[in-house]
């Protein structure tokens, strides 16, 4: 073969593969859009204890559903059902247990029947403030003993909100002594119930969606719920006349999101990992916005509605207190694993306790002291 003939052959058959290798690689690039455009879309039910567009509460587990489809590309779409949609509000534990719903969204307190140790996963009378509470969770082992007593329920929980310190509640009668308490029935759950009754009233544990029409009847003289946003949009201002404070029943409670186990599992890597990124922007969105809302709408009940603004007496609060610590050892001697709980919840908040005597509280307490 000439040289000059040699030389075409030779750059014809470059050409030809590369000719080739590039319809390989797109060949391989289509087959991989292909796939991407394939994957599977899981769409999954999430059921609240809430009323459906009650603010903060019911429309935080909206704003993670849109969270959690955007960061996936829509590869999980989550409807979100309001307390009696698709469960009652108190059903919420055993309908994702068994999988009626894959999420759900609601307070551990409620489940002290099942697992008498929940409550030191939401709030404790007298016990830890929001961020203090977070911070057992996240660091202090409490996400760990969590996960122990939920899993034999075919659950994942991990922290789904929290409401910050709340309110007392409202009251159809003023409080001046802890005679005052007899008989009142109030709707209040978990320990502070327990609290309520042993100081001489009649806990009620009843779902959000019903505590309006129990006041407006007479069924109800009293409710706690959360704090000014909250009840302030719920209309218990119309209801009830005396809105009490501080919070001692629930000083920080955090809510939780609870997945099916099994269908957490079964996901990919990369959703397991979105929807508890997810969970997490939310319980930190939620205690943010009713941070920036509660002031406001407490001005908007005093100023604007003619609400009473009241403080519990030192002497009811001292005994409240007391009866707490005991209501608080008791349960701690339920069993084993409820003990385990309780002394790490204890020694947590003991350690927060010292520092923040001499940084948050030390704080506030400089922030109010006026010059001679």
């Amino acid at each position: 073969m000439k040289k000059k003939n040699y030389q075409a052959f030779l750059l014809t058959l470059f050409c030809g593969l590369l000719v080739a290798c590039g319809k390989q690689q797109q060949t391989a690039l289509m087959n991989e859009g292909s796939a991407t455009v394939e994957q599977e879309v899981y769409e999954w039910k999430m059921i609240t204890s809430w009323p459906k567009n009650l603010p903060a509460l019911g429309t935080s587990p909206e704003y993670f559903a849109d969270l959690v489809e955007t960061m996936s590309n829509g590869r999980m779409r989550i409807r979100v059902y309001g307390a009696n949609e698709l469960v009652g509000g108190l059903e919420v534990f055993d309908a994702v247990s068994q999988g009626v719903a894959e999420i759900g969204h609601t307070g551990a307190y409620y489940w002290q029947g099942k697992i008498p140790g929940t409550p030191f996963f939401s709030s404790i009378p007298f016990g830890m403030t929001s961020y203090e509470q977070d911070a057992w969770l996240r660091y202090g082992g409490g996400n760990e003993l969590w996960r122990e007593v939920y899993a034999p329920f075919n659950l994942i929980p991990v922290r789904g909100g929290n409401s910050g310190t709340q309110m007392f509640g409202w009251f159809n009668k003023e409080i001046n002594s802890l005679a005052d308490l007899q008989g009142l029935k109030m709707r209040i759950p978990s320990l502070g119930g327990e609290v309520f009754r042993r100081a001489g009233g009649v806990p009620v544990t009843m779902q959000v969606s019903e505590v309006f029409t129990a006041l407006q009847t007479g069924a109800l003289d009293a409710t706690e719920f959360v704090s000014p946003y909250n009840d302030l949009a719920a209309g218990y201002h119309t209801v009830a006349d005396y809105y009490y404070y501080p919070g001692w029943h629930e000083p920080g409670s955090t809510l939780e999101t609870i997945f099916n186990k099994e269908r957490f599992e079964a996901l990919p890597e990369d959703l397991q990992a979105i929807l508890l990124t997810g969970a997490e922007v939310m319980n930190q969105t939620l205690l943010d916005e009713l941070m920036a809302k509660n002031n406001e709408a407490l001005r908007t009940l005093v100023e604007e509605e003619g609400v009473e603004l009241r403080r519990l007496p030192d002497d009811v609060l001292l005994e409240l207190r007391r009866l707490s610590d005991d209501v608080v050892r008791e349960l701690a001697a339920t069993d084993e694993t409820t003990r385990r709980i309780y002394e790490s919840w204890s020694s947590f908040r003991e350690g927060v306790m010292n520092y923040n005597a001499i940084a948050e509280e030390a704080l506030i307490e400089a922030r109010r002291l006026e010059a001679n």
